[in-house]
């Protein structure tokens, strides 16, 4: 998977379970200041990774996450993980 692909997978996420229109969503947008999740939305999208990539993300790993290419990187270190 790209990371445009999943830049698009995680757009999906936040339209469907936060209702934030996807071109909000960009590699710069700010997860907390911009978006407005809280600590509640953090651990609901990290559910939501671990469905899209079959892994189990570490609370320890996803704590630095803070833009959406943080999300991304994330994203795409837990798809390596598999290979």
């Amino acid at each position: 998977m790209t990371g445009n692909e999943i830049l698009e997978r995680i757009r999906a996420i936040f339209e469907e379970n936060f209702a934030i229109a996807p071109e909000r969503v960009t590699l710069e947008t700010h997860l907390f200041n911009e978006l407005d999740l809280d600590s509640i939305d953090a651990v609901d999208l990290a559910i939501k990774l671990q469905e899209m990539t079959g892994r189990r993300i570490k609370p320890e790993e996803f704590r630095s996450v803070r833009t959406v290419a943080d999300v991304v990187v994330a994203v795409e270190s837990l798809l390596a993980e598999q290979e």
